[in-house]
């Protein structure tokens, strides 16, 4: 039986309490990073083509459906509300202050490195083909929610702790973490699928992607978002794939993986054990089709104008300018983008997952990405970071 909301947060308050009655600031210690804003000007950006600000204007309308009414938002997000595509480049020019993103760790001796330069990867909204019905040849589940999870925003406990969500289960009067990948693989948990598809790695990537749609039989389709997860740490499979023997690292990419397992569909299951962390779905029932997948602010994504960050360092909605680079294979480009969504593997001050759209060419430039970023955080004249 799950544990009331109250009793529940009693306890792990008990416990953080038997430490210290009131959270101290975070003191700087080696290992930490911060993420450090520093104000520029716009000749200092990179030079990009106007048409690469506009699918962020069309993101920050979406994104103001959300936060019109914060201090210093609201003039920018009326400014916006009726503003044709082909002046996003004057609108965030006049009307948004740009910051760099400078990542600070702090080393064993206490000397702070700064690096201006991050990582940034790509995802997608996948199409899968799958029934709400087990029947061949769909005969993997996509699960909800299962009753046992408990999820705790830590926040709601004590605000320094914000971005931190703990997860778990109860045993006997203790709450213990989750079950794994691994473990819930062996359990009977078919009366919260969902859906049921006929490739299992099909299904793994929608988990690393957090959403997508689902072809049915009859050619409608389901779409399915990000309900929750297990709490166990994101690793991704590739790298396995290369110390077993059976990929080299020159080749690794998501569709090399899909093809090794095709052809090795005993081996498939053990491989994607290696990722412990398991994702949740639940059907998205109030999507208009034409648009984009629900991203973690609650809006739909933007083709090429949303991203994932790492919530510990951005506020979701606010507009950055990205400059990705990298050499193997090539990819070069500078846009305006705004943060709408998170990522299990998006950990980081300058960390980013570039959404590139929904289907096969999206998925081919999603899984080439791997490139060095940098970035620029855009707000509103007179807002500063601290005031965020």
């Amino acid at each position: 039986m799950r544990l009331s909301r109250i009793c529940l947060f009693t306890a792990i308050a008990s416990l953080l309490a038997a430490c210290t009655t009131t959270p101290p600031e975070k003191p700087t210690k080696p290992g930490e990073v911060k993420l450090s804003l520093k104000p520029v000007d716009y000749a200092q950006l990179p030079a990009m083509p106007e048409e690469n600000w506009q699918p962020a204007l069309a993101a920050f309308k979406e994104s103001c459906e959300k936060m019109a009414s914060r201090p210093g938002w609201e003039e920018v997000c009326a400014k916006a509300k009726f503003l044709p595509l082909n002046q996003a480049k004057t609108f965030f020019s006049a009307y948004f202050t740009p910051y760099q993103a400078i990542a600070e760790t702090v080393d064993q001796n206490g000397a702070v490195t700064l690096s201006d330069s991050g990582k940034m990867t790509g995802y997608y909204e996948p199409i899968l083909y799958g029934s709400r019905k087990k029947k061949a040849p769909y005969v993997y589940p996509l699960h909800t929610i299962p009753s046992d999870l408990i999820t705790v925003d830590l926040a709601e406990i004590y605000p320094q702790l914000k971005g931190m969500r703990l997860r778990g289960q109860i045993e006997g009067n203790r709450l213990v973490p989750y079950d794994s990948r691994a473990q819930l693989a062996k359990r009977n948990l078919d009366k919260y699928a969902i859906a049921w598809v006929e490739d299992p790695v099909a299904a793994f990537f929608l988990q690393v992607q957090g959403s997508g749609r689902i072809v049915l039989p009859d050619g409608s389709y389901m779409r399915v978002g990000y309900g929750d997860v297990n709490g166990h740490p994101y690793r991704g499979i590739g790298n396995y794939l290369v110390r077993q023997g059976y990929l080299k690292s020159h080749e690794l990419s998501m569709q090399s993986i899909q093809a090794w397992a095709k052809k090795n569909p005993k081996k498939v299951q053990a491989v994607l054990n290696q990722n412990p962390s398991y994702v949740f779905f639940i059907e998205r029932k109030d999507q208009d089709p034409s648009e984009g997948p629900i991203g973690a602010q609650g809006v739909p994504l933007t083709d090429k104008g949303s991203v994932a960050v790492d919530r510990r360092y951005y506020q979701l909605g606010w507009p950055i300018v990205v400059d990705v680079e990298q050499s193997n294979p090539d990819m070069k480009f500078t846009r305006a983008v705004v943060a709408q969504d998170t990522g299990g593997a998006i950990k980081g001050p300058i960390r980013f997952d570039f959404y590139w759209g929904s289907g096969d060419e999206a998925a081919l430039a999603a899984g080439r990405q791997n490139s060095q970023v940098k970035a620029w955080v855009l707000l509103p004249n007179g807002v500063t970071p601290q005031a965020n």
